[in-house]
């Protein structure tokens, strides 16, 4: 059963406003933790936060348009065993779609999680981020919020949010146990709080906050959005496309690779333990870079740069959710994102899979299914 209430939004701070709300959810006697973005002390980055102490929410700030790292990967942490009491986080959607996956991959339990998913109007790349945020770290966040719901996500630098973000058409959590709503909301006034879920409900009902009257323009306000991002995406991918046509552009594309792993560790849904490009596998001799060397006359060194993202490929792009951590960490600026995007969405419409949409729905290649590719395999 759907639930709804609204956060009352007192002298246009919207920070405030959650925070209250979070110190409600605090003070309930099974809530163990709430995991919120919150801004570190000793600079402007904002990273995920466990927070067991309602004193210590001055910090939080779950609206600023940064995101240094896929929250997922704290969350497969917390909740790979029982911990005796609920923890809430507070997450992107994308953040919740890459859960999912975990989940389903055995990496992370949904036992003991209450899920709360804001509505996400994009975020900057990491260094955009910190030369655009001032003194005031929460300034520039109500500000960004109240510029994004107007549909301007761009800053008078002509810096926009990144491209992960203007090409994500998941802007509702619909993964959440509950939805802070901001988009269609007059935000200066109350923000939504929405239930999906029986233990959202549940959530709600404790939490003595007043009804929430009709947001008749939510859903068209949604949905312009999406039509928006969605067509950004679609050129993304017929430009991608183009890139990465055949294996000398695709060379040329991923030029820049230094078999750093930056976009492997960023990855929230890249768990194994032990990663065949870090063994002895790819630890080549000397004389073995020689003789490739004498045999073409040159060769790109580190070598196994394309081999590394074509299995990174095979391996993750079904469970790709599109946050944009790989380009994020990439110190190289190779646009990775759109690479691994425009390959998952043809790998999981091959398999008519969405990546994170729902729990019970079972990774590709995870069971066996007598009628699948007939047309490939020549069967009818």
């Amino acid at each position: 059963m759907t639930a709804t209430a609204k956060i009352d939004v007192k002298d246009r701070d919207l920070l405030a406003a959650l925070r209250q709300v979070f110190g409600s959810i605090l003070g309930l006697e099974d809530i163990k933790a709430l995991l919120v973005p919150g801004r570190l002390p000793m600079k402007q980055m904002v990273m995920p936060m466990l927070i067991t102490d309602p004193d210590r929410l001055d910090g939080i700030d779950p609206l600023a348009p940064a995101f240094p790292m896929n929250a997922a990967k704290v969350v497969s942490k917390l909740s790979r065993k029982p911990v005796g009491g609920t923890i809430v986080v507070v997450m992107r959607p994308c953040e919740i779609r890459a859960f999912i996956e975990l989940v389903k991959l055995k990496q992370g339990r949904l036992e003991e999680m209450v899920i709360l998913g804001i509505d996400c109007l994009g975020a900057f790349r990491n260094a955009d981020y910190l030369r655009l945020v001032g003194g005031d770290g929460s300034l520039s966040s109500l500000d960004f919020c109240r510029s994004a719901l107007t549909g301007k996500t761009k800053t008078d630098e002509g810096i926009d949010i990144a491209p992960a973000c203007r090409a994500c058409e998941y802007p509702v959590a619909e993964g959440a146990d509950v939805v802070i709503g901001l988009l269609g909301v007059d935000v200066d006034d109350h923000l939504l709080l929405q239930s999906q879920s029986e233990k959202g409900s549940n959530l709600l009902s404790r939490l003595d906050l007043p009804s929430a009257p009709t947001e008749k323009n939510r859903e068209q306000v949604i949905a312009d959005l999406v039509a928006r991002r969605s067509a950004y995406r679609d050129e993304m991918f017929s430009a991608t496309g183009q890139a990465v046509q055949d294996l000398e552009r695709l060379t040329t594309y991923l030029a820049g690779c230094v078999n750093c792993y930056n976009c492997r560790v960023a990855c929230p849904v890249c768990y194994c333990k032990e990663c065949v490009f870090v063994t002895d596998v790819f630890n080549h001799e000397p004389i073995q870079y020689l003789q490739w060397a004498q045999r073409k006359g040159l060769i790109k060194m580190p070598t196994d740069t394309v081999f590394y993202h074509i299995t990174r490929l095979a391996h993750m792009s079904t469970a790709c959710g599109g946050c944009g951590q790989c380009s994020n960490a990439c110190p190289n600026d190779i646009p990775v994102m759109e690479l691994f995007r425009t390959v998952a969405q043809s790998t999981q419409q091959a398999f008519e899979y969405t990546a994170g949409r729902s729990v019970d729905e079972k990774p590709p290649l995870s069971e066996f299914r007598e009628n699948e590719f007939n047309e490939v395999v020549g069967i009818r």
